[in-house]
């Protein structure tokens, strides 16, 4: 972690933490603490992690990639 004010170190947390509030804590609309907990998970799981491409992945949703690389492991 970088010093307060400075979030060159943490550029990938600041990354997600951004994507996270743009792509559904501003849409989402959530009323209490129980829904920030349900709904979360099911962004990072469904969503983040399964169907959302990433640059730094070539454009690819994570779990593609891993199935592409652990065939050319293979």
């Amino acid at each position: 972690m970088s010093g307060v004010g400075n979030p060159y170190h943490n550029a990938q947390a600041e990354s997600f933490i951004k994507t996270l509030k743009v792509e559904e804590v501003c849409i989402a609309g959530y009323e209490t603490f129980a829904d920030v907990a349900t709904r979360l998970p099911i962004f990072i799981e469904q969503v983040y992690n399964s169907r959302r491409l990433h640059s730094a992945l070539d454009y690819r949703p994570p779990k593609e990639f891993e199935t592409l690389f652990a065939q050319r492991a293979a």
